[in-house]
């Protein structure tokens, strides 16, 4: 009776083990490569929308000369002032943020952004990334856009007037250097050396996707929390070996 519960339990231990060495990983894999999917087309839906509203606003360019030349052909020069403040103050809405000199860097950030100052966040941002470079548009994207959205998702938990985002983007002796930081509630949660993220459902392999990209390429990514802050830096080398 005791070797038979004995192989029942070896059996089982048997199985157990396979399901973690072959069954696991796919299971993983297929659950993030799905959130990298939608996490694509969320960038590219966010991406769509601002130049969307730049072609708006090009498209109604030829109206607002004719107004201006209306309100100067009879003197009105008041009325065309307040006309063009509101123009200026339309502009900001749909106007580029940064030009970083990548057209993706560009696209991906500057949708961030948009949404940054939707949220009543303060930002500072900087960024310069060369035209050409070794890593692939679609893990600029994730990676980036992961990091974009932890830090709006993480200062939209603390008050208005404490919600700050500062982003540096630069090349660092051949290496591609980003740094966002931003404010928090509290201190992040780590567990076996590894920051715990708050988010539910697939979103938690943000942190995951992040780190196959970087370890992809060769980087390096460094996470630091304080009180009240969180900041993370990742270097990608630009030449490859």
């Amino acid at each position: 009776m005791i070797w038979h519960t004995i192989g029942i339990l070896l059996a089982l231990l048997a199985v157990n083990f396979l399901l973690w060495v072959f069954v696991m990983p796919r299971y993983v894999n297929r659950r993030i490569s799905r959130f990298q999917n939608e996490l694509v087309n969320r960038h590219y839906d966010e991406v769509e929308t601002m130049y969307r509203k730049m072609r708006g606003w090009r498209h109604d360019y030829h109206n607002h000369i004719q107004t201006l030349k209306a309100y100067m052909t009879l003197i009105q020069y008041q009325e065309a002032v307040r006309y063009l403040e509101q123009l200026e103050e339309d502009l900001t809405t749909v106007d580029t943020v940064l030009r970083t000199g990548n057209v993706m860097v560009d696209a991906i950030l500057n949708s961030k952004l948009s949404l940054i100052q939707e949220r009543d966040i303060r930002v500072d941002a900087t960024a310069t990334v060369p035209r050409d470079i070794p890593v692939p548009d679609i893990d600029l994207s994730v990676l980036i856009g992961n990091l974009m959205d932890n830090a709006m998702e993480a200062c939209e938990k603390v008050p208005r007037e404490d919600r700050f985002i500062r982003v540096y983007i630069d090349v660092i002796k051949k290496q591609l250097y980003i740094c966002v930081t931003n404010s928090m509630r509290g201190r992040a949660m780590r567990r076996g050396g590894r920051y715990l993220s708050d988010k539910q459902g697939s979103h938690g392999f943000g942190m995951l996707r992040m780190d196959d990209i970087v370890a992809k390429h060769g980087g390096y990514i460094n996470r630091q929390s304080e009180d009240g802050i969180f900041a993370t830096e990742v270097t990608l080398p630009l030449i490859k070996k």
